[in-house]
């Protein structure tokens, strides 16, 4: 495993995985006190630094780097539905949850989605609540207010926009 830390405009983007693949990416409020770039990262973990860096540019809206993250069955097929949440768009925890095909584990996707161990490319940030609101982040709601703001979800109305 090799992992890097870089400075991003929401904190430092802790970036973890092989040749396997990225296993995790997160992100908090330390300092860079340590240097935890490696030489050399496997290419997953490479792919993943340039690429989120071009998102936080504003020229990504995809990630196309092999992921491997760890979880159960159930957690794997939450994170997989997330992927098909578009750029820019929004999705209710339980069209979501419709999704993965039993309205009645609401509550089992929604402790998925805060598992997931891939911030910003497997997109949790992009499912809110039936009402519209920001409900539940990991990282913070002011986090997953930035995210969908740089990814033009609030359209001018100031309402999200559902997919």
């Amino acid at each position: 495993m090799t992992t890097t830390v870089f400075d991003s405009p929401l904190g430092l983007v802790r970036i973890t995985g092989d040749d396997s693949g990225v296993s995790t990416i997160s992100c908090n409020d330390g300092s860079m006190s340590e240097s935890l770039m490696e030489t050399p990262l496997a290419e997953p973990v490479r792919l993943a630094v340039e690429q989120l860096q071009d998102y936080f540019a504003g020229a990504r809206q995809s990630f196309d780097f092999p992921l491997n993250p760890v979880g159960t069955v159930f957690q794997q097929a939450v994170w997989r539905a997330l992927l098909d949440v578009p750029f820019g768009k929004t999705l209710s925890y339980m069209t979501l949850t419709r999704r993965i095909g039993d309205e009645k584990a609401i509550r089992a996707v929604a402790a998925a989605n805060g598992r997931n161990p891939l911030w910003i490319v497997v997109p949790c940030h992009r499912i809110i609540g039936s009402d519209g609101s920001l409900t539940g982040y990991a990282g913070g709601l002011w986090r997953k207010q930035w995210l969908l703001e740089h990814e033009g979800a609030f359209a001018r109305t100031g309402q999200l926009s559902l997919f």
